[in-house]
């Protein structure tokens, strides 16, 4: 799109939503704890990778 076609499209979507009394934010709560659990869950496997990794490389140092 080009930028005057986007400056025109927020400009109705913002005069739309005022004569419609405004956003409805009351999705916001559970979309934000949804998206709060995935990226949680996104770093508990991210520091499994990390911890299995770690143990592989210090299975191979020998001690002897």
């Amino acid at each position: 799109m080009l930028p005057e076609q986007v400056v025109l499209l927020w400009t109705y979507l913002r005069s739309r939503t005022r004569a419609a009394g405004g956003w409805n934010e009351a999705g916001t709560v559970v979309e934000k704890v949804i998206l709060t659990a995935v990226f949680a869950a996104l770093a508990v496997l991210v520091g499994a990778i990390i911890v299995a990794k770690v143990k592989a490389r210090a299975a191979t140092i020998n001690l002897n």
